[in-house]
């Protein structure tokens, strides 16, 4: 190997690590807050009952996703006028900058609505600066990198997000163990925001040092630079062609993957197995490190058999995997909670005809006939249950728990005062009957098959990373130069920010309004069924493909 050899090396082992780390810390930022949907809800949302604030908690974080794709179209517009490297590092100032502020906010108790206003605002602030991010931050390795190595390098991009989940969950893990946990819950949330001021500083220092694309500044200075990347890429069949194929064909399935794999197990192993936080983080910790291996093998892998092969699996092992798996998890993490839904399911029986949709976000809605007010009695528990219709139920719901029966009569023309007794009365009779009936408050740790269920969770992640880790090289390979960050950037952030951030909230309302638990799977299975139709018919192998070929 000549020293010319070596250097090139090196450089590229340097823009690696400065890319990751930079792409790390903005994960990071982004995942703290998924993580804390719980603490959140409490902290912010504290007029709502415990289901509807852990649904506006999961709505805010979802939120920050829907901002990414304009962040795509002004951060990508840059980057390909610009350049790679300027771009991305005003991205990761205004995440890092805005995940601190949120660390800073009074909550609900001290300002009311302006807490959760301020905080959708400063969701949409990093959901705007991370639609900007990935894109940069793999056309930049992926630019430096040989042609017959790419998925390998922009591999390290994709375990990215898994260091900073890693790291996300680490440091609230600490917190929690180092101080109490109403303490915690009180003030201590607030830490793990403020650390990220350092992981900034250090983030910038390394995005400063690296130099620009090689590719970028040959079409610079061949004057060959798109004027303008957005009308480029609408009004050129290929290209748009190219966005759709990639949106439909694989991000619209890594979105929800992903984020039913990572993000919805910890709501799914808090709110309804009732798993002790500290040892759902511990789980999520453990199939994250593994995680962090499997992106770069696949993407490696990638490299010698095709990249659509390898994305199509992970789709397909998901799509297989999430129902069995999800109903695994509950028999192994609460088996006590299994075991008492088994023998003594909650029926709510009432005339269908008075039955409506049960989402209420802001809790602003009057549910008053009698089905309205016992399904919301049972959701407000977060307890699933199976509707039976009766039509001659007439001015009364019941609610059946093993033996017990408990009447809830209609509510029109009470105030909400009389509301809220109403319900409060029932909700306390529905607890005490889920408590004679064996339905445990909270997983018995000595109970919980912890290894089993890590298990069940590294499947879920072997599908994830086989889809998400050859994915940077491919939507790479699918665009011209000129156009480039705008045309991945724009498929990427819709599919993983519209699909993928909005999967726990959608997931969570599905299990909440139908009672059934499992029901928000469906979300997930069906959208990646209809990725794999799609990239079967359509999408083309780009594999090796020299990038300034495709110009």
């Amino acid at each position: 190997m000549t020293t010319e050899d070596t250097s090139q090396k090196k450089n590229l082992r340097t823009i690696v690590i400065a890319s990751a780390a930079g792409t790390t810390f903005e994960w990071y930022d982004f995942f703290i807050f998924g993580s804390l949907t719980t603490i959140i809800a409490q902290n912010f949302y504290a007029g709502l009952n415990e289901t509807l604030a852990t649904i506006a908690a999961l709505a805010t974080f979802a939120v920050g996703f829907i901002a990414r794709p304009l962040g795509a179209l002004v951060f990508g517009h840059i980057g390909d006028k610009k350049g790679r490297k300027g771009t991305f590092l005003y991205t990761i100032l205004v995440m890092g900058l805005a995940t601190i502020a949120i660390g800073l906010l009074p909550t609900y108790k001290q300002v009311g609505l302006l807490a959760p206003i301020l905080l959708i605002t400063l969701r949409i602030v990093q959901g705007f600066a991370l639609g900007g991010e990935y894109g940069g931050a793999a056309i930049y390795v992926a630019e430096h990198a040989p042609a017959n190595k790419r998925g390998a390098y922009t591999g390290w991009i994709q375990t990215s997000a898994g260091f900073g989940l890693i790291a996300a969950l680490l440091v609230i893990l600490v917190t929690r163990k180092t101080i109490s946990e109403p303490v915690f819950a009180d003030w201590g949330w607030r830490i793990p925001f403020i650390v990220s001021a350092g992981l900034l500083a250090v983030s910038v220092y390394i995005r400063a040092k690296t130099a620009e694309s090689p590719a970028f500044k040959a079409l610079h200075e061949q004057g060959q630079l798109a004027k303008s990347p957005l009308s480029e890429i609408f009004t050129r069949w290929p290209n748009f062609k190219g966005m759709l194929i990639a949106l439909f064909g694989f991000m619209t399935a890594q979105g929800v993957v992903w984020y039913t794999t990572f993000f919805y197990t910890q709501v799914f192993l808090t709110s309804i197995v009732k798993l002790d936080p500290a040892d759902m983080n511990t789980l999520v910790m453990g199939m994250t490190l593994v995680s962090a291996c499997l992106y770069v093998a696949f993407a490696a892998l990638s490299d010698r058999i095709g990249r659509k092969p390898v994305m199509v699996f992970g789709i397909l092992l998901a799509c297989i995997a999430f129902f069995p798996g999800y109903q695994a998890l509950m028999k192994l993490g609460n088996p006590d909670l299994e075991a008492a839904q088994q023998t003594n399911p909650v029926y709510v029986v009432a005339d269908p005809a008075q039955c409506s949709f049960q989402f209420d976000l802001f809790n602003t809605a009057q549910f008053t006939t009698p089905c309205d007010l016992a399904k919301s009695v049972v959701t407000g528990i977060g307890t699933p249950y199976v509707s039976r219709a009766d039509a001659t139920a007439g001015q009364s719901a019941s609610i059946h728990i093993g033996t017990q029966i408990i009447t809830v009569p209609a509510g029109k023309g009470l105030d909400k005062a009389g509301l809220k007794a109403l319900k409060t009365k029932a909700a306390g009779e529905v607890k005490a009957a889920l408590k004679a009936a064996g339905y445990p408050e909270k997983a018995d740790p000595k109970k919980a098959n912890l290894w089993a269920m890590f298990g069940i969770l590294c499947i879920f992640a072997v599908a994830c990373t086989a889809l998400y880790g050859p994915m940077a090289s491919a939507l790479v390979e699918m665009f011209p130069t000129r156009v480039r960050y705008t045309a991945m950037s724009l498929p990427y952030n819709i599919g993983t920010g519209w699909f993928g951030g909005l999967q726990p909230v959608l997931s969570f309302a599905m299990v909440a309004a139908s009672g059934n638990i499992y029901f928000g799977l469906w979300y997930p299975v069906a959208t990646g069924l209809l990725a794999v139709l799609v990239s079967l018919l359509f999408l083309k192998e780009t594999k090796g493909r020299d990038l300034h070929t495709i110009e």
